[in-house]
């Protein structure tokens, strides 16, 4: 059973979700917060496997509570417009991926189950163009020092996680099995204290493997 919090301003808002997600034979909704610091309390203390996190709620808001997150939840960022610069900052601070608030019920059912397996919400062109166009604004540039931990490998394949490429991509183009790209791609994460590969695609920005405008 996946286990879902929900954290949004609107009262409507949180019951058509919790009504979309509750009746799913897999999903629960453990709990519901109409601001950030609710939400981090109540992760605590329910740790649920995925927060739907709105990012603008008043008080301390869906970016300062992202960050704030106790280990183990995995936050999906909801938000109204696609190129939100608060979405990059919340990727930053360990977001695994975003969806507009228009998303098909389908979609974010589907992004749910993604999320809360350990995978990020790559897939969109939207969410790489997003990356590429606030990468720049960092306000803290990766060390050097990080990067040199990585072996050349390894940074080949964060430069291809930075481009999207999925696992069986990046096997196909080092000429690799997918279980040895995957287990490349975990020690990555592993050396870089990234969350997911949603902050791999960030980090490979910020340090200049993958250059903005690459689409």
């Amino acid at each position: 059973m996946i286990n879902v919090l929900l954290a949004d301003d609107q009262a409507l808002v949180r019951a058509g979700f919790r009504a979309l997600l509750d009746a799913q034979p897999d999903m629960t909704v453990v709990a519901e917060a109409s601001d950030g610091a609710a939400a981090v309390r109540l992760a605590r203390e329910h740790q649920p496997d995925v927060v739907l996190m709105d990012i603008r709620m008043p008080g301390t808001d869906g970016l300062t509570a992202t960050r704030q997150m106790p280990a183990g939840p995995r936050v999906i960022i909801l938000t109204t417009f696609e190129l939100d610069e608060y979405v990059f900052e919340a990727l930053r601070g360990g977001a695994s991926g975003f969806l507009v608030k228009d998303t098909e019920p389908a979609e974010l059912i589907q992004a749910v189950r993604v999320v809360a397996a350990g995978e990020a919400l790559l897939s969109p062109s939207v969410t790489r163009r997003l990356i590429a166009e606030y990468a720049s604004r960092a306000k803290e540039p990766l060390a050097t020092s990080e990067l040199d931990q990585l072996t050349e490998r390894e940074r080949e394949v964060l430069a291809l996680v930075g481009t999207g490429m999925t696992n069986d991509e990046i096997a196909a183009k080092l000429f690799m099995s997918p279980a040895t790209a995957k287990t490349h791609v975990s020690r990555t994460m592993m050396k870089l204290h990234a969350r997911d590969r949603a902050q791999l695609v960030v980090i490979a920005y910020e340090s200049g493997l993958v250059k903005p405008g690459w689409l």
